[in-house]
This record gives C-alpha cells, structure tokens and sequence, in this order.
C-alpha cells in the first residue's frame, strides 16, 4: 500500500477520467451515489434521502408510457439498520418522480442487502457486496422485477479515497443474457475530517454479453462536495454528460442522518 500512498492525484483522476471514454440510455434513476463500504453501526437506524433534478435531459421517453428525463424530479428515502459490524438492512420506500408535463407519481420500491468488512472508516483497503431487488411501476421500467449486483472495492490513502463500484443489473426474465455492465466510481480528495471534493463517474455499457456501440453507451461525469456534521450529512453535486446518450447535465443532493 505505500506505492499507492504516493500516487499522484492528477492520476487518479485521470483513470476516473478514462472511464469515461465516450461510449442511448434513457433510464430514470433514482439514486446517484458511489457505494463506499460504510454501514450503519450495529442497532442504529439510518435515513438517507436521495433527490435528483434534470434540467437539460431527454425529452422523449425510454419506452412507451415512460417519463422523460427532462426537467424531471426522481428521489427516495433510504431506510437502513445496522444488524451487524459487516450487515446492513435497507429498504427504498417510496420511490417518487415529479415530471414536467405529469405530476407526481409514485415508482415501486428496493429491499437492499449490504454486505462489507467491518470498520471501513478504519481500514486502508475497503471491500464488500450489495444486493438490491426492485419491484417497478410501468412508467418507471418495462421489467416490473429488477435487481442489482453492487461489488464494492476501495482505498483510503490519506486524504485521497479511490472507490469502485463494478456494478451488474438484470431482470428475472431471459436469464444471464441480460446481465448490463453499468459500473461507477469516485476520486474523493479530503480536506478537512468533515468536508471533501470528489469527481464522480457513472456509466452504461449496455450488456455484458455485447456492450453497446460508443454512442450508444451513456457517461456521466459529476463533481461533488461532501459536508458531514452531527445534524445532517450532505452530498451535493452537478453532473455533465459525456456523450450523446447521456443526459446534459444532472443535479444531485443526498442528506443523511442517524436516527437513534
């Protein structure tokens, strides 16, 4: 781990930056975040609310009978508990949108599963796995069931944070065939114990089988701040697409806060 110590971080950024290599997707999200390996102290509970506002997105739905991205409000609280030092327990209810053009409408609900080694905060390199399974309206997505597949891996190497998420979605029809590749990642530099300046990077590749052409595949690129407090933590950040498939620019903002 020493070598990665002295890593420069113009390099690190850099390899965020290949990532996004220009590579349509026109699916609504409703959580925009870089999974990190930290969890809920055991017992405690945990809500985190996720907004996202799309001022310059597409106009035109994914599929037939489905929202548009522009000027498009998605979100959801976040419900966790801490069962154990590396288990926590999470549900999204209720997933919400408030699009131009149709008022708000409600889009299902995610039971997560978070799986990590203990003590992420305390440990230079950082590992684990989350299982999500959504149950979806029709306007949201054509798959009513859905689930993901989030490995995570990452380094803590004072003050820089390098994080992967090599994540793989599916339905539960057709099988392996429609697994997609639809990895994130995050550069984070920190500045002080309570604030930090990170590059986020979110794509689809399309399947893993055959990933899309380039101009098919989505990019997004989002500079981020992070401010924690005992009050209220806070993730802020504006995102850029990279490529035609990609929504223009994006606008994300994530509070959080123990319960008990």
């Amino acid at each position: 781990m020493r070598t990665f110590r002295h890593i420069d971080i113009r390099y690190l950024l850099f390899f965020l930056l290949f990532l996004a290599k220009p590579a349509i997707s026109l699916a609504q999200t409703d959580e925009i975040q870089v999974y990190d390996a930290a969890i809920a102290d055991r017992g405690k509970f945990n809500l985190t609310l996720h907004n996202n506002f799309t001022p310059r997105g597409f106009k035109q739905p994914a599929f037939a009978g489905g929202l548009p991205t522009d000027k498009t409000l998605n979100g959801v609280p976040e419900w966790a508990y801490g069962v154990t030092k590396w288990f926590e327990q999470g549900l999204y209810l209720p997933l919400y949108s408030v699009a131009k053009g149709n008022g708000a409408v409600l889009n299902g609900f995610k039971i997560r599963e978070l799986f990590v080694a203990p003590n992420a905060d305390d440990r230079s390199f950082v590992y684990g796995v989350n299982f999500e399974f959504s149950y979806n309206t029709k306007h949201w997505d054509e798959r009513k069931f859905t689930s993901e597949v989030r490995p995570i891996l990452g380094w803590h190497l004072h003050p820089v944070d390098v994080i992967l998420n090599p994540i793989v979605d599916t339905s539960y029809y057709g099988g392996v065939k429609n697994l997609e590749f639809v990895p994130a990642g995050r550069v984070a530099y920190n500045l002080h114990h309570e604030w930090a300046m990170a590059v986020e990077e979110y794509a689809d590749f399309g399947k893993l089988r055959r990933f899309l052409p380039p101009n098919e595949q989505a990019h997004n690129l989002y500079w981020v701040i992070d401010k924690d407090s005992k009050l209220v933590n806070v993730e802020a950040g504006v995102g850029f697409g990279l490529t035609s498939a990609s929504d223009k620019l994006v606008l994300k903002l994530i509070l959080s806060r123990d319960l008990n």
